[in-house]
C-alpha cells in the first residue's frame, strides 16, 4: 500500500480533545481521526511553517480555484467563484448565520436525530429547534415529508439545518429529496443551510449530491458549509467555506461571518485547503477504500458477535450508528470504550450510540472488542 493507515499514532501530550481520558480508555466518539493527513498537506504545512513569519493573511486566487476545482472534479458541480466566502469553520458558519437570518425565538427546522452541535448553533443564538423526525424502519432512516412540510408551514419557521450527508445517519440524500426539500423551503419562505462536510466520505463507487447543485431553486434558496476538515482530518486548522449563489444572501452571510469575526484564516488554513483539494485526491480515494473496509469489518463483526445491536448501513461518513439498547455511559464504566450517546441527538436517537471507525484496524478490533464485553456483561 502506497499510503499507511494501519501506523498508531501517539496523540498524548497534543492536548487533542478526543485524548482527554483516563488511562486504559478508547475513545471512538469525537469525529476526528486516528490517522495522519495526507503526505501532501503535511507537506504544504512544513513549507509554510518554514517560513517562519506568522502575520496576518488574506485570501488569495489560489484558494478560490482549489474549492471550484475539487468540486468540478470530484461532484461534478460547477460553483461560480464570487459564491464563495472563507469561514474559520462551518460550526461557527452556522452560529453566524442563525444569528443573522433569524429574529430571536423564531424557529429552525432539522431532521433528527441530527449532529447534536446543531442545536448549539439554534438555541445559543436565541432561537428554538423544530425537530423532523426521521423514520427508521428495517434498519434504514427516510423523510417524512408530509411532516416536514408541516414544520417548514410554520409562520415562525425561518431556516431549514440539513445534514448531507446526514450525521449520525450516514444517509446519503438524493438529488429527488434535495429537490423536494428545496421546492417546500421556496413555498414557506425557509432558507436552507446545508452542512456538507462529511461530502468527501463516501464509499468507493458512491458519491453525494451538493444541494445547491440540484437546481436553480435549491441553489437560490440556500447557503452550503464546505471544508476539507473531515475528509483530510484537518478539524484544528479552522478552514471551511460557505458557498451561495444567491446575491442577497450571500451578501448577509458574508456581513454575519465577518461581524462575528470568523472570515480571517489564520496562516496554516489556506495552504492547508489548497494542498487538499489540489494534491490529495490519490490519498482520499486509499482512505476511503481503508474506511469503508473499516465499517464492513464493524457491521460483520457486530451482526457475528453481537447480535443484540442493530447497525444502520450506511454509504457515507466514518460514523456508525448502532441500535444497542444501552447507554454509551454504561459501555464507557464497563470496558472504557467511549461513544457518543444518541440522546444527544434529539428525537429518535435514543437507544442508540455513534461510534468512531476512522481508525487502524488494530484500534478497530479492540473497540469492537469492547463493544461485545460490554454488551454481555451489562
Amino acid at each position: 500500500m502506497k499510503y499507511d493507515f494501519d501506523s498508531v499514532t501517539d496523540r498524548s501530550g497534543t492536548a487533542a480533545w478526543k485524548w482527554q481520558v483516563k488511562e486504559g480508555e478508547l475513545p471512538m466518539w469525537v469525529a476526528d481521526m486516528e490517522i495522519k493527513t495526507a503526505p501532501e498537506v503535511i507537506g504544504a504545512l512544513e513549507e509554510r511553517a518554514a517560513h517562519g513569519i506568522f502575520g496576518y493573511t488574506d485570501i488569495e486566487d489560489a484558494w478560490y480555484e482549489a474549492y471550484t476545482g475539487w468540486w468540478e472534479r470530484r461532484h461534478g458541480f460547477t460553483m461560480k467563484r464570487e459564491g464563495l466566502i472563507f469561514c474559520t469553520g462551518v460550526i461557527p458558519a452556522i452560529s453566524s448565520m442563525v444569528r443573522k437570518l433569524t429574529t430571536p425565538n423564531e424557529k429552525v427546522v432539522i431532521l433528527t436525530p441530527v449532529y447534536d452541535i446543531f442545536y448549539n448553533c439554534i438555541e445559543n443564538n436565541g432561537c428554538r429547534a423544530l425537530e423532523c423526525e426521521l423514520v427508521y424502519k428495517d434498519g434504514a432512516y427516510s423523510i417524512d415529508f408530509e411532516d416536514l412540510e408541516k414544520k417548514l408551514a410554520d409562520p415562525q419557521s425561518r431556516l431549514l439545518l440539513l445534514s448531507n450527508p446526514h450525521n449520525p445517519t450516514g444517509n446519503i440524500w438524493s438529488a429527488e429529496e434535495l429537490q423536494r426539500m428545496g421546492e417546500l423551503s421556496k413555498r414557506y419562505g425557509v432558507t436552507v443551510i446545508s452542512d456538507e462536510v462529511h461530502c468527501d466520505i463516501v464509499r468507493p463507487g458512491k458519491s453525494y449530491v451538493p444541494f445547491a447543485s440540484v437546481s436553480p431553486l435549491c441553489a437560490e434558496v440556500s447557503a452550503s458549509c464546505l471544508s476539507p476538515s473531515k475528509a483530510f482530518n484537518l478539524a484544528g486548522i479552522h478552514s471551511a467555506a460557505v458557498y451561495a449563489e444567491n446575491e442577497i444572501l450571500r451578501h448577509k452571510v458574508w456581513r454575519g461571518i465577518n461581524t462575528d469575526e470568523a472570515g480571517e484564516p489564520n496562516v496554516f488554513a489556506q495552504c492547508a485547503a489548497e494542498a487538499a483539494f489540489n494534491k490529495g485526491g490519490e490519498w482520499l480515494d486509499a482512505l476511503m477504500a481503508y474506511l469503508f473496509n473499516n465499517r464492513d469489518r464493524a457491521e460483520e463483526f457486530i451482526k457475528n458477535e453481537i447480535p443484540g445491536i442493530e447497525t444502520v448501513h450506511s454509504d457515507a461518513t466514518y460514523l456508525l450508528w448502532m441500535k444497542s439498547g444501552r447507554d454509551a455511559a454504561e459501555i464507557r464504566e464497563k470496558t472504557g470504550l467511549i461513544l457518543s450517546e444518541g440522546r444527544e441527538y434529539g428525537k429518535g436517537g435514543e437507544g442508540f450510540v455513534r461510534m468512531n471507525l476512522a481508525c487502524p484496524s488494530t484500534m478497530l478490533e479492540d473497540g469492537l472488542g469492547r463493544l461485545k464485553r460490554a454488551l454481555e456483561n451489562i
